[in-house]
């Protein structure tokens, strides 16, 4: 029996993949580039990627510098891919549709790391009664997973 592959995309569904091979190893990477590429206080990855299919439209590219290029959808603008000097690719570990089940084993860039990351986990929690506006949210972002199988046959 085959492991199915693991899939995901971007917020708005224009851009699907599918990883059938090993994916590597999780990572986060606290680099200054990271943190602008992703809008985030750091990039979550995993990689090397291996047997990666684009399964529905393809990323958008920048050239972030002259060894790495950034994927991301150009419709919504979903970081997706890394790619170090056209060899490694690595994969936003929040694009894919489980990714709770890629675990981060090492950090990367520490000297960018924020002066109270270290703090996040101990910040109070908000508990959603007192949320009252979510309820009235209506979300536009592509479900996880696709109705259809993959491969399609």
């Amino acid at each position: 029996m085959t492991t199915p592959p693991l899939t995901g995309g971007c917020q708005c569904g224009a851009v699907r993949f599918a990883v059938a091979g090993e994916v590597g190893r999780g990572g986060i990477c606290h680099c200054r580039m990271c943190q602008k590429a992703t809008g985030g206080v750091f990039g979550a990855f995993v990689g090397p990627v291996q047997g990666l299919a684009w399964t529905r439209g393809e990323p958008a590219w920048f050239q972030s510098s002259n060894k790495a290029r950034r994927g991301f959808c150009a419709a919504c603008g979903t970081p997706l891919i890394f790619e170090w000097d056209h060899e490694m690719s690595e994969i936003a570990i929040g694009a894919f549709d489980e990714p709770a089940a890629i675990r981060p084993d090492i950090q990367l860039a520490t000297e960018s790391r924020l002066p109270w990351f270290a703090e996040l986990a101990a910040l109070p929690e908000r508990a959603p009664q007192y949320a009252p506006s979510r309820d009235r949210v209506v979300s536009n972002q592509h479900p996880d997973h696709d109705t259809r199988r993959w491969p399609a046959p």
